[in-house]
């Protein structure tokens, strides 16, 4: 017994060398990988009760057989008998349903399509003949050895009901928990993406964001970034200066916002900064809130040329040196012009150092010279009318 009693050490009579923090950081990170295991296994098995009783309410014919009010019911016996678990509500049932009535339900439909189509590998890189084979097999086992699609079991509940209330179609939901895993994605991550519409968005504005910002902010600041913005609620004169187009931008600031998506929160036009003693104005400042980080957006009312990116370098640079404090994301750059070319573009990113997109607008209504001058007619009645306060002006005089 003795042997095998603890021996009491004082703490300064251990050496702590290099050998010994290596040796604690793999215990460390062996204990961290035993806990995210032992999540994702309690993860899955709550998945697959979620499934299997979505199943019972569709294949049972629960309303038909026992009534409209079974659900609730079955909510209420639920409470009664685990009233430490949560997840019994009437709400959470439905969506139980809902959940597996939309992927099993997809699956005659899914069996039709080409089984050699997989999405980008920016999207999800699944086959859809995989995940059909792994549908149908979680469908055939039933209750004997049934398991869901791994990537399913990979995903927390409240992430898979989000998904299900907001996607229109099972190719836009599986991006969507594909992209959750790569980018182990927060719940709040998760739903800023899907009011922005990243799987209808994504990759259309050309970025580095990839490169020079961090997962999930670089799908998030994709998303944001759409490749060509409508400015159909612009009016300007034939021949208009980058001048007016942010002065009409500015008036119509509600509609811009609206344009550029939601959490965008407007701080000014022609923001000055200092830097080297020289006073530098930034065309349009922005911040946005999902992401906490500065905009920066410069206008351009003619197509793309390589000298803007490293203008626009220059001022993310500044406004992350000047303004931006620690506990903000990197500055974001944004540059709308008249149009652009990818290649140029593409070229013109080599060494730049900061995040920035580029886009383009359209749909400006422009007034034609000709169209601000009055008709003939027009010119007629001003005319007359002049003649006529002449006319009264000269009687009032006698």
């Amino acid at each position: 017994m003795d042997n095998i009693t603890p021996k009491v050490v004082k703490i300064h009579d251990v050496k702590i060398d290099q050998e010994y923090m290596q040796w604690l950081g793999e215990i460390k990170a062996r204990y961290r990988n035993t806990q995210i295991k032992a999540a994702v296994k309690v993860n899955a098995e709550q998945l697959l009760f979620n499934w299997q009783l979505g199943r019972d309410l569709v294949m049972r014919k629960a309303e038909e057989k026992w009534g409209s009010g079974i659900v609730e019911q079955v909510s209420l016996d639920l409470q009664a008998a685990f009233p430490e678990s949560k997840g019994f509500s009437t709400t959470n049932l439905w969506y139980m349903k809902q959940w597996y009535q939309f992927y099993a339900g997809a699956i005659p439909k899914l069996q039709q399509s080409d089984g050699d189509f997989q999405f980008p590998e920016s999207q999800s890189g699944i086959k859809l003949q995989q995940l059909v084979g792994e549908l149908q097999h979680a469908e055939d086992s039933r209750d004997h050895g049934m398991t869901l699609p791994g990537m399913f079991m990979l995903v927390p509940w409240g992430h898979h009901i989000l998904i299900l209330s907001k996607c229109k179609n099972i190719e836009e939901a599986i991006f969507y928990i594909a992209k959750t895993i790569s980018g182990n994605w927060s719940r709040s991550t998760l739903e800023n993406c899907l009011k922005s519409d990243l799987y209808h968005t994504s990759g259309g504005a050309i970025t580095n964001y990839a490169e020079k910002l961090p997962s999930p902010q670089s799908e998030l600041a994709q998303a944001i970034t759409k490749d060509t913005y409508d400015f159909g609620f612009l009016s300007l004169d034939e021949g208009y200066k980058e001048e007016a187009l942010e002065t009409e931008l500015e008036k119509h600031l509600t509609r811009f916002l609206l344009e550029l998506g939601s959490g965008f929160a407007y701080l000014g036009r022609q923001k000055q900064i200092i830097v080297a003693g020289k006073t530098r104005t930034l065309d349009m400042l922005f911040f946005h809130i999902p992401l906490n980080c500065y905009i920066v957006v410069e206008l351009k009312t003619i197509p793309f040329q390589p000298e803007f990116a490293g203008k626009l370098n220059f001022y993310v640079s500044a406004v992350d040196n000047l303004i931006k404090t620690p506990a903000q994301n990197p500055t974001i750059g944004l540059l709308i012009c008249s149009n652009k070319d990818e290649t140029e573009v593409q070229y013109a990113f080599r060494g730049v150092q900061t995040p920035m997109g580029v886009a383009s607008y359209d749909n400006v209504q422009v007034k034609k010279i000709q169209e601000q001058l009055p008709s003939i007619e027009e010119l007629k009645k001003r005319i007359k009318l002049l003649e006529e306060e002449l006319n009264l002006t000269s009687h009032s005089q006698y």
